[in-house]
């Protein structure tokens, strides 16, 4: 009979349980006490911080993604909000600039109505009525007498001389300017007088008066020499 030797005892498959949580008693086997020829795993709040270390990351880069595109979509809406703000407040004076427009030549009938004492009854009080519904509208009247020209909201009609001004001042309004806000519609028409250098030094009108004495001294003499020659020969 064969004697049955030590070695040979675990001939066979050799199964080794590896599982890292003891299925007997449900605790953490420990690394020393694992059996042979295993791989000791990671403790396991080791897996569990790095994992949640990894979801944490993850989140915080979606929040911050999340946050810039809102942020962007905000920064769109509130210049959408201006533009059609702006849009909307340029179509208003457009339209209303259209309609006063119309009226213009309405004041201009109106004001020389006045000026001819024509105003009176019942037309006078529409005339006013007229005059204050546009002015609450922002139509404001310009050009006055004796207020320096201004090119940029005057426009020269007339120009002419004056020692009465020290710079170019309108002398007379021929139509009034008008303007809703910055916006000119229309510029005043006058009449413009720069300042007359030589009337105001008083150098040309003496000048030419002494020219005229002396042109008439000298005629004086010449018929004075005439005389006395014609003289002289009647007595010859």
């Amino acid at each position: 009979m064969t004697e049955r030797q030590p070695d040979q005892e675990h001939d066979g498959p050799v199964i080794r349980d590896n599982r890292r949580i003891d299925p007997k008693t449900g605790q953490v086997r420990d690394t020393a006490t694992a059996p042979s020829g295993s791989t000791p795993a990671p403790p396991a709040e080791q897996v569990d911080d790095s994992t949640e270390g990894a979801e944490v990351a993850k989140l915080k880069s979606q929040l911050a993604e999340r946050t810039t595109d809102l942020q962007r979509l905000q920064a769109e809406y509130a210049n959408y909000r201006k533009r059609v703000e702006r849009d909307r407040v340029a179509v208003r004076e457009q339209a209303l600039a259209n309609v006063l427009a119309e009226l213009l030549p309405v004041l201009d009938d109106i004001g020389r109505a006045r000026d001819h004492e024509e105003l009176t009854g019942g037309f006078k009080s529409v005339a006013e009525a007229l005059e204050a519904a546009v002015g609450k509208l922002g139509l404001v009247r310009f050009g006055e007498k004796g207020e320096p020209f201004d090119p940029t909201v005057h426009e020269a009609l007339m120009h002419s001389y004056s020692a009465d001004v020290t710079e170019p001042t309108c002398v007379d309004v021929l139509q009034p300017g008008y303007r809703i806000g910055e916006r000119v519609m229309r510029a005043a028409r006058v009449a413009v007088a720069e300042p007359d250098e030589d009337a105001a030094a008083g150098t040309g009108a003496p000048a030419a008066a002494g020219a005229g004495e002396d042109t008439g001294a000298g005629v004086a003499s010449d018929t004075s020499a005439d005389a006395d020659t014609n003289a002289a020969g009647t007595e010859k």
